[in-house]
């Protein structure tokens, strides 16, 4: 995990309580001595990022129908983490402005952003529900002057639509639906529960999700090329534009479509939780010319 990472050691549990008391009611001592949840439940995981949220990042309300995605925290602030070296490194340093693709109902990625480096978050979103539910978040704590929630209202975009044609981020966060359809998402969930240990057919999904938080047509690598193509639209409204990609065969083929866009850069940054590797792809169009206005 990244040195700023405040999970990298395990959970207090003794202190998680005292923020969140209904989380006690999951907590247990398993066979190997140690103190845990049940992570196959859904329920004992939301309480679990709920009382996180609270003790570390000043967040009081996190309240969201239990059918969306509940997001593990270490994970999330991990690609903030990441993205925040990578901005540095860049020398963007000041006045960062974040735009998050498909928030989902708990605006996750703004709430985390804002708490650990104090960006300024534009979150989109299809799902009304959803949508909503983000609103009512960001204005439970306060938070409408650093993170604006806006409609995405067409299901073929991503970028397009959002931003204004003149207008500037910093950097692009997503974390793309990673199935092609319901029964890909099932068969992946049942050998999930299989691996925790839970003999079922019945699919329970311990992090949830909705249709549209979970799939599209044509999967991740579907999704990532249509990103991919609409961020080539925008060349210089933002300075780097960065996904979470689960499949390492789809960086390849993103390195080569993004040649052919004219991107100037590509970068993959690693992401490491216990034995789970991941990454961030992040690439930019913009010129050294064009790279030092957003410098000073």
């Amino acid at each position: 995990m990244h040195k700023n990472n405040k999970h990298s050691k395990g959970y207090d549990f003794e202190l998680l309580v005292k923020s969140f008391p209904k989380l006690e009611q999951y907590i247990f001592t398993n066979s190997y001595g140690n103190v845990t949840i049940d992570f196959a439940k859904p329920e004992a995981v939301k309480s679990l990022n709920t009382a996180l949220l609270k003790q570390h990042y000043g967040i009081d309300y996190w309240e969201f129908p239990d059918a969306n995605l509940c997001p593990p925290i270490p994970g999330r602030v991990e690609y903030i983490h990441v993205l925040h070296n990578l901005l540095k490194k860049s020398g963007v340093k000041k006045h960062i402005t974040v735009l998050d693709i498909g928030t989902g109902a708990t605006c996750i990625y703004p709430l985390l952003g804002q708490a650990e480096y104090g960006w300024h978050f534009i979150a989109s979103e299809i799902d009304t529900q959803a949508l909503q539910s983000a609103k009512t978040i960001i204005a439970k704590n306060k938070l409408q002057k650093t993170i604006e929630i806006r409609h995405q209202d067409n299901e073929q975009n991503i970028l397009t639509g959002i931003l204004d044609p003149n207008e500037k981020v910093s950097a692009v966060m997503c974390n793309p639906p990673f199935y092609k359809d319901e029964q890909h998402a099932n068969e992946s969930t049942l050998l999930k529960q299989k691996g925790l240990g839970k003999q079922t057919h019945k699919v329970v999904r311990n992090f949830s999700g909705t249709a549209k938080e979970l799939w599209y047509p044509g999967g991740e690598k579907a999704f990532v090329h249509n990103y991919l193509y609409q961020s080539s639209l925008q060349k210089t409204n933002c300075f780097w534009y960065t996904c979470l990609v689960s499949r390492t065969q789809h960086v390849l083929s993103m390195e080569t479509s993004l040649k052919k866009l004219g991107a100037t850069n590509f970068k993959i940054l690693q992401i490491a939780l216990g034995n789970k590797i991941s990454r961030v792809v992040a690439w930019t169009f913009l010129t050294d010319e064009e790279q030092k206005q957003w410098k000073s």
